[in-house]
């Protein structure tokens, strides 16, 4: 019977030590995911992964992110942009929904960063009709993702992505971007690699490449 249990109990322990492997090694290579192909692919891994750890925010995290980057990269073409945007909606607030938002609230920064990212690609889709309600909502997202953590450096990401492409008359203001997009790679550079957030560099680089 003694047996029996401890062999019980390390195949249990060797399951969560494979699905955490198995997740650690999604966000390896997300982090050096750059096409529609790539993040479609790791979007179905992390909601298979979903299914496996049931209590865990971070793969509906990163599935709704996959989707949400794909918005970003579509952005000149909104008419397939739609069912991207609606999986991600759906996957982010499923995410928040596992986080004690009392206890959390450096998570839940995170979920209202990405929020903010997938309400930003409902603007892409047809900005005269979605614009004004859903540019305000990614307001209100990423407002409250810096709220509960100034420093995070993917959501100081996203504000210095707004403000330079804000036009100026509007609030745009391309030199706070440079400085925000500078503040989060010196934020990045203190992160670990890890199955937490910790992506943003790429994005950053992308942006203060217009300032050159």
């Amino acid at each position: 019977m003694k047996k029996t249990f401890l062999s019980l109990l390390l195949l249990l322990s060797f399951s969560a030590f494979v699905r955490a492997q198995s997740l650690q090694e999604a966000v390896h290579k997300l982090d050096n995911a750059a096409s529609v192909k790539d993040y479609e692919a790791l979007e179905k891994n992390f909601v298979a992964l979903a299914g496996q750890q049931p209590q865990s925010w971070l793969p509906w995290y990163y599935a709704a992110f996959c989707n949400a980057k794909i918005g970003f990269l579509y952005q000149e073409d909104g008419d397939k942009i739609e069912p991207y945007s609606i999986k991600g909606e759906e996957q982010i607030s499923r995410a928040q929904s596992l986080l004690d938002s009392t206890k959390q609230q450096q998570q839940l920064s995170e979920v209202l960063m990405v929020m903010g990212m997938v309400y930003r690609t409902k603007v892409f889709i047809n900005p005269m009709s979605y614009g004004r309600k859903y540019g305000m909502l990614s307001d209100k997202s990423l407002q409250q993702a810096l709220q509960l953590s100034p420093e995070n450096p993917r959501a100081l990401y996203l504000r210095a992505w707004v403000k330079y492409y804000t036009p100026k008359m509007w609030g745009g203001d391309k030199q706070l971007a440079k400085e925000l997009a500078q503040k989060s790679v010196a934020l990045l550079a203190k992160e670990k690699a890890g199955e937490n957030p910790h992506w943003g560099k790429a994005e950053d680089d992308a942006l203060l490449s217009k300032f050159k």
